[in-house]
């Protein structure tokens, strides 16, 4: 019972090209007669020999990938190398180093392969897992061999990992050790004594293998189920682990090590022949092992380590390595990472087919009177002669369900959320196999209203949708939705592929309605009830970033996408303009309450006069909060919901005419009043006066948290008569950590605070800036967090506070501190964004907006606000935001004397000031 067997030549192309193993020996040998053992000199030239031998073989290893892209045998290539670099070191040892004159019955040793090696593969930067297998107790003389091989390859700088163990060891290790039971079922025998190696395997198979099956199994998928957990639950992460990641290798390894437990397959193809496969399947698990082979390995040859997490750094050079290139309208690396995630996708489905073949050999226990048990409760009934259910999962009749009813297809979808139940798979199996059947019943009125049930009117839509998805027949009922299954945008801001952040969406939205989130969205939770577009809401979430991926605007392009669907899917004229209005305009909301100043009421009316209407404001609030929700862990945070809030309540009169349920002057007093009932002991005069010291923008634009932080800042700095005074705030989920800023206001403030930051290191990532009646700001800042421990992060964050204030009280040199930071680091640098500037006079009334896009970097807005002052500039607020490596940075400006910027020569200048700052190259261009 072996892994892949012992290697045989026949199965590498061209082994001996790979690496002379007899050369290898020869060497071993000259150095020894050159300069007897222990002779330093010998022992340099061995490890000379050795490490060139090695390098050889990656090198040729990495050029035969290169040119073929067959990534499994790659892996097997290296496996054979290791093996012959092994078999000439073993050989070596016994017969120059410690021959054995009269060698006892205990004078044996079985090298074997364990771990990943022992399938027969190996990564270039991977360990090399030994087994050192010996009749009984270690002689004197197997301890010298073993030594003096495992010294050798760890001064090579091979991450050997090893173990020196009889049978008897083996097999009681075995038994109490899930993962040397798991290593040891992968033994594979490279040299040595191999009736040794037979014995292990023989009593393994007996003593382990036949008494422990089930608990293997369990123990193995609950395994899986934890690393998915450490590594991201979404098999749609847009940096996956190419190993260990959800539909990743390891999932691979996890199928194999369970069927060989079954089944007593050692190969692929005798999973098929043992009917736990098909051929088709077969040739799927072979084609994902393959492509995910190949990416781990260039992924080590790049890095030149086990480096297994395909981050956006190497992306773009992997996808060139593989020979992707750019084609309608997408990148050449975002159609590499939509293949690796369609191949992570096929790896789900092989774990779902041999979960039903686990099942066909009675793998769940009592399973039979189980089932007998829900038939005499009356739980096997579905509502449809078709269906039946199977324990708690839901099953077809009979083979031939979809084929004489193709809308049977969505209906299996729609009763499994009806019932509450899991879709069995060999239900999912036969769908998988019906899928040509799909578009058949796209037309169909029925297979619509079904589809439209489910998303509008499902106990869980988001479930119900990913395992369409999954199945392949959301992607073939909705085409346009089949474009963008597994498109990845190649950009730091979305966290997941297209299709999975619209399903996610939608769930965000079910929950919404459902009152779950009514903590984080009470604006949203409240005024769901009060919708009349209720299914055009859900639609236009589904759809809204259908058309990304295409060269033309994805939300123009998304609205000629729900149009042309919407009739289909049943849905009356008036949700169909509502569903193609939302997706046309679905980012203005968001746009507008971060990237605006919501204090200029020409930014309400442009807004109100876009929106038209008090229920577009509804869905639209109510879209955009599921959307950003959607993008990705941290994402959302209490400062963008209270800008959105704002927004709403600062639209909504303009749009129902004046009159509204709660007036900007009430909402002010309702802001006040919560904050000081937290403050019971303060006389009237005191509240007057507190409240006299901040605009109504403050009131309106701080939640009560944030206010009730700020009065305990300003008390400190006047209890303790500070001319500066910081807080700090970190959060771990959202991987920011705030610093409020409390301080006398004047023009070059925001440049001063941003110039410390950028001096400390800290990554800005949005601003949130007030100043008081009395001349006193109160800004915060944003920026990334560095590390994960709390600890660590509040003392980087008080150095940089320190900084902060060293910077407002002019102990610091800023632009000596800044120009010593590299322009582009860390991650960024796999990014480009295209320098844009907008300088932009109809947007208020009073003000010139500037917004600037460009790559994100440590210093930009430090640069930014000291350009916009040597341009004699005033800035009077400025709006600052980050989407990934992308940064938006908005700045409402005058010039000294309060008026606009009307002349086209200075605007030109600005234009070209600007873009300078976003492009530091010498041959930077303007925009």
């Amino acid at each position: 019972m072996t892994g892949l067997a012992i290697l045989e030549p026949q199965q590498i192309d061209n082994p001996a090209a790979l690496i002379d193993p007899a050369a290898l020996s020869a060497a071993m040998h000259a150095a020894a007669d050159a300069n007897p053992p222990p002779a330093p000199a010998f022992r340099a030239a061995l490890l000379q020999h050795l490490k060139d031998t090695l390098k050889q073989g990656r090198i040729e290893a990495e050029r035969r990938l290169s040119a073929d892209g067959r990534g499994t045998q790659c892996a097997i290539n290296l496996a054979y190398a290791m093996d012959e670099i092994l078999c000439a070191l073993y050989g070596f040892s016994r017969s120059r180093m410690f021959p054995a004159l009269s060698p006892s019955a205990s004078d044996r040793i079985a090298m074997v392969a364990v771990g990943g090696y022992g399938r027969g593969t190996l990564a270039p930067g991977s360990d090399v897992d030994l087994l050192f297998l010996i009749p009984y107790k270690q002689t004197p003389w197997c301890e010298s061999v073993i030594e003096f091989m495992l010294y050798a390859l760890w001064d090579t700088r091979l991450k050997v990992g090893h173990s020196v163990r009889s049978i008897d060891e083996s097999i009681r290790l075995a038994r109490s050790d899930g993962t040397i039971m798991t290593a040891t079922l992968e033994a594979r025998f490279i040299c040595g004594d191999e009736a040794l190696f037979n014995d292990l395997t023989t009593r393994f198979r007996k003593e382990i293998v036949a008494t422990s099956a089930k608990a293997f199994v369990a123990e193995k998928m609950a395994e899986r189920s934890n690393r998915h957990r450490k590594a991201g639950e979404s098999r749609y992460l847009v940096e996956p682990d190419v190993k260990d990641g959800k539909g990743g290798l390891r999932d691979l390894h996890t199928l194999f090590w369970i069927a060989k437990f079954l089944y007593a397959a050692d190969t692929p193809d005798e999973l098929a022949q043992k009917g736990c496969f098909s051929r088709e399947e077969l040739g799927v698990f072979k084609k994902c092992e393959d492509f995910l082979w190949a990416v781990r390995c260039h992924l080590h040859f790049i890095s030149g380590r086990a480096e297994n997490r395909l981050s956006f750094d190497r992306q773009s050079e992997l996808a060139e390595r593989l020979g992707y290139t750019a084609h309608g309208g997408l990148k050449h690396v975002e159609r590499f990472m939509k293949h690796y995630f369609l191949v992570a996708k096929d790896v789900g489905d092989l774990t779902r087919i041999l979960s039903a073949s686990l099942e066909a050999k009675e793998m769940k226990e009592a399973r039979p009177l189980r089932d007998f048990i829900g038939r005499i409760r009356g739980k096997s009934a579905t509502g449809h002669k078709d269906f039946r259910r199977d324990g708690e999962r839901i099953n077809i009749a009979n083979e031939r369900v979809f084929a004489e009813d193709p809308v049977n297809l969505i209906r299996l979808f729609v009763l499994a959320d009806e019932l509450g139940v899991e879709i069995h798979p060999d239900a999912l199996k036969r769908v998988r196999r019906s899928l040509s059947l799909v578009r058949t019943i796209a037309a169909e009125p029925q297979a619509n209203a079904l589809f439209l049930k489910l998303l509008t009117a499902s106990h869980d839509p988001e479930t119900a949708l990913r395992q369409m998805n999954e199945a392949g027949v959301l992607g073939r009922f909705i085409p346009d939705f089949g474009k963008i299954v597994a498109l990845m945008q190649f950009n730091m801001y979305h966290h997941y592929t297209v299709d999975e952040h619209l399903i996610r969406a939608v769930g965000i939205l079910r929950d919404i309605e459902k009152g779950a989130l009514s903590g984080d969205h009470p604006l949203s939770t409240n005024i769901f009830p009060t919708l009349t577009s209720r299914r055009a809401l859900y639609v236009a979430v589904l759809l809204h970033d259908i058309a990304k991926g295409r060269p033309e605007d994805h939300s123009i392009a998304g609205e000629a996408v729900a149009k042309a669907l919407c009739p289909r899917l049943g849905l009356d004229e008036a949700e169909i303009e509502t569903v193609a209005w939302l997706i046309r305009h679905h980012l203005v909301m968001s746009e507008t309450a971060q990237m605006r100043d919501l204090n200029d009421f020409k930014t309400i009316l442009d807004f109100a006069g876009l929106v038209q209407s008090p229920e577009r404001l509804k869905l639209l609030l109510i879209l955009t909060v599921a959307d950003i929700r959607a993008v990705g862990p941290g994402v959302w945070n209490g400062w963008k919901g209270q800008l959105l809030r704002t927004l709403y309540f600062e639209a909504e009169p303009v749009l129902s005419g004046g009159h509204t349920g709660v007036s900007r002057k009430e909402r002010v007093a309702g802001a006040q009043a919560q904050f000081f009932a937290r403050f019971a002991g303060w006389d009237e005069p005191t509240r007057k006066a507190y409240a006299a010291r901040h605009y109504d923008a403050y009131w309106l634009g701080a939640s009560l948290d944030k206010q009730l932080g700020h009065e305990q800042l300003m008390r400190r700095a006047r209890e303790e008569e500070l001319a500066v005074a910081t807080a700090i705030e970190t959060d771990t989920f959202t991987a920011i950590t705030e610093l409020t800023i409390y301080t006398p206001d004047h023009p070059r403030l925001l440049a001063l605070i941003t110039g410390a930051c950028a001096a400390a290191g800290a990554n800005i990532m949005g601003a949130q800036i007030f100043t008081t009646v009395d001349g006193m700001a109160l800004d915060t800042i944003l920026i990334r967090r560095e590390f994960t421990d709390a600890h660590d992060e509040r003392r980087r964050a008080e150095r940089v506070a320190d900084l902060i204030g060293k910077a407002l009280r002019g102990e610091l040199r800023l632009r000596d501190a800044v120009s010593k930071i590299p322009k582009i680091q860390g991650r960024l640098k796999a990014f480009t964004v295209a320098p844009r500037v907008i300088i932009d006079n109809d947007g208020s009334n009073t003000f010139t907006v500037v917004e600037v896009n460009g790559l994100d970097r440590i210093g930009l807005l430090y640069e930014l606000t000291e350009a916009l002052s040597g341009l004699n500039l005033n800035i009077a607020s400025a709006h600052i935001t980050t989407f990934g490596e992308k940064a938006v940075d908005v700045f409402y400006v005058t010039d000294l004397t309060g008026g606009k910027i009307t002349a086209e020569e200075r605007r030109r200048r600005i234009v070209e000031r600007l873009t300078s700052v976003l492009t530091p190259a010498a041959d930077a261009e303007t925009v």
